[in-house]
């Protein structure tokens, strides 16, 4: 199966070195690996350029939604799977996608858990992970698209492309697709899959992470 990997990025200089790092050393390797660079104006892009085959692409509209589009149109592959770039997935990351989307037919997205590599009390505890997507995961009915490590089939892509939402401010971009692809399908949880991801937003914008979030999660349950 013919996996993408799309990494949306912004000033990411300092991570997205060991995120590529953990892509180049899958056990089975991806289609094709695409960094969309918005708009950096550290040296992200010279990074991402000592990485022999990944694809840059720069996009200058602002924001991670057209960042991300920009990204997930140009995949090639029948599997659009996305991580973030301050996020290293293991080493059967992407074996193991293809192998979850091969258990039924009726799958059209994949989710997985994401632990905080840089936060000591929270590196290892997927307990966590699960604490915070409680609330999402009673209201919809399964556990939703995280940016950090998501994967979603190509061909559901195209057909929600349209329907998405494009203010940032009012929509978490990840749970946005979940809501609209799960009219196709299921959404499979692969809670043994699990990716590391920086932690700083928890860590130096915590009522962002806690409060602002919960609250644009409800009027995402109001107007979807």
């Amino acid at each position: 199966m013919n996996i993408s990997v799309v990494i949306p990025a912004h000033n990411e200089e300092k991570h997205i070195g060991k995120c590529l790092d953990s892509l180049i050393n899958q056990e089975e390797k991806p289609y094709e690996i695409i960094v969309v660079d918005n708009n950096s104006t550290d040296d992200t892009a010279g990074v991402v350029k000592r990485y022999k085959g990944v694809i840059l692409v720069s996009k200058k509209e602002r924001g991670i939604i057209p960042t991300r589009n920009e990204g997930f149109d140009m995949a090639k592959g029948v599997v659009i799977a996305r991580c973030d770039a301050d996020t290293m997935v293991p080493k059967d990351w992407v074996k193991n996608i293809a192998l979850d989307f091969e258990r039924d037919e009726s799958i059209v997205a994949v989710s997985m858990p994401v632990l905080f590599s840089d936060i000591k009390w929270a590196n290892r505890l997927v307990i966590l992970f699960y604490l915070y997507m409680f609330i999402p995961r009673i209201f919809m009915g399964h556990y939703p698209l995280v940016g950090p490590s998501m994967a979603v089939k190509k061909s559901s892509w195209e057909k929600i492309r349209k329907e998405l939402c494009t203010n940032a401010k009012e929509v978490h971009e990840d749970i946005d697709i979940s809501f609209h692809v799960k009219k196709l399908g299921k959404i499979y949880h692969d809670g043994k899959t699990i990716a590391l991801s920086s932690g700083r937003r928890m860590r130096y914008h915590p009522w962002s992470f806690f409060g602002e979030y919960a609250i644009r999660f409800f009027k995402m349950l109001r107007t979807h």
